[in-house]
C-alpha cells in the first residue's frame, strides 16, 4: 500500500519520461541484437560460400588427377572412371605404361568419405608414381607402397586396399597383386564365363614389411578384365536392397563383345537404372582391361 501511495505521488509526465527512456533502450538493444543477428548470418553465408568454392576447386584438382591419359598399347583397350559419392572422394585409379612394354594398372579404395578419404587418396597415388617404375612387378609395388604409407595410415589409424596389375600385350599374361581389394572379375570372350580372380592380401597400412604374392592368369582375345570397388556391388535401392555382385556379373555377359567404353556405360546404366538415381554413400570406380587383336585401341574416360 505504501509504495503505491509513493507511487501515486510521482508526476505523470516523471513516468512518462520514464517510459520513453525504457522504451528507447529497449529499442537500441532489439536493433543491435538484429545487427547482430544480420551480421552473423552474412558471415555464416559468407563462409558457407569460401567453403563450397574450396571444395569445388579440390573436386577439380582431384578430377584433373583421377582422369589421367589413358595409354595406347597394340592389342587391347582400356578405361577408367571414377564418381565419387560426395564432391571429392577415396577411391583411385591409375596406369602407367612402363619401359619393358606393359601396362601397369592400379586401383584403391581408402577407407572412409569425403574429404578426408580424398587427401588420403592422393597419398596412395604418389605413393604409386614414385614406385611405379621402380617395382618389378606388382607384388614388389604394393610391397614398397605400403613401406612409403605405413607410418602415415597407422598415425591417422586408416588403411587402403589397392589392386595392381602388370599387362604385357606381347603375350597376354596378366600378373597381379592384391591388397585387401575387391577381386577383379575376368569375363572370356569364347565361353562367355565370368569368375573372380584368386589371391589375397592385406590393406596398405595394415603390416609393416608386408610382402604381396603375385599371381598370374593367360589372357586371349576378347577376354576382359573388370576391376573394380565395392561401391558398384554395395549400390542401394529405395528399399535398400544392393545392387550385388550377381547383377553385375550379368551385365558383363551380356556386353561381353563391346568395347570397354561402351561396356562402362553400361554398368553405370545398370547401377543408376536400378538405384533410380538415388544418392549413395560410396564411391563408383571401375577400371577395364580388355584383349584385342592387331590395332592399338585406346578407351576414353
Amino acid at each position: 500500500m505504501e509504495a503505491l501511495a509513493l507511487f501515486s505521488r510521482i508526476p505523470p509526465l516523471l513516468i512518462l519520461a520514464c517510459l520513453v527512456m525504457f522504451s528507447a533502450k529497449l529499442y537500441i538493444t532489439i536493433k543491435k541484437m538484429r545487427d547482430l543477428e544480420r551480421h552473423s548470418t552474412e558471415l555464416a553465408h559468407e563462409l558457407e560460400h569460401t567453403l563450397r568454392r574450396e571444395i569445388e576447386v579440390a573436386r577439380q584438382i582431384q578430377s584433373k588427377l583421377l582422369n589421367t591419359k589413358v595409354p595406347e598399347f597394340t592389342g587391347g583397350q582400356v578405361t577408367g572412371t571414377s564418381i565419387s559419392a560426395r564432391s571429392v572422394g577415396g577411391d583411385y585409379y591409375d596406369f602407367c605404361m612402363l619401359k619393358n612394354g606393359k601396362l601397369r594398372i592400379v586401383i584403391g579404395d581408402v577407407m572412409g568419405k569425403g574429404i578426408p578419404a580424398a587427401m588420403l587418396m592422393l597419398l596412395t597415388r604418389s605413393a604409386f608414381r614414385n614406385t611405379s617404375e621402380k617395382g618389378k612387378g606388382p607384388g614388389e609395388t604394393l610391397t614398397m607402397m605400403n613401406r612409403i604409407l605405413y607410418d602415415d595410415f597407422k598415425s591417422l589409424a586408416s588403411f587402403v586396399t589397392v589392386f595392381c596389375a602388370d599387362y604385357d600385350p606381347r603375350s597376354k599374361v596378366l600378373t597381379y597383386a592384391n591388397a585387401g581389394h575387391n577381386l577383379p572379375l575376368i569375363v572370356k570372350g569364347m565361353t562367355g564365363s565370368c569368375e573372380q580372380l584368386q589371391g589375397k592380401g592385406i590393406m596398405l597400412g595394415g603390416i609393416p614389411h608386408q610382402q604381396y604374392q603375385e599371381h598370374s592368369i593367360q589372357m586371349n582375345a576378347a577376354d576382359y578384365v573388370f576391376f573394380f570397388t565395392d561401391g558398384i556391388v554395395e549400390a542401394r535401392n529405395q528399399g535398400g536392397e544392393a545392387f550385388r555382385l550377381e547383377r553385375l556379373r550379368q551385365i558383363l555377359v551380356q556386353y561381353a563383345g563391346s568395347p570397354a567404353a561402351e561396356i562402362e556405360e553400361k554398368v553405370l546404366e545398370g547401377v543408376a537404372n536400378f538405384t533410380k538415381n538415388l544418392p549413395q554413400k560410396d564411391d563408383i570406380t571401375m577400371v577395364i582391361l580388355k584383349v584385342e587383336d592387331g590395332q592399338t585401341k585406346q578407351a576414353a574416360v
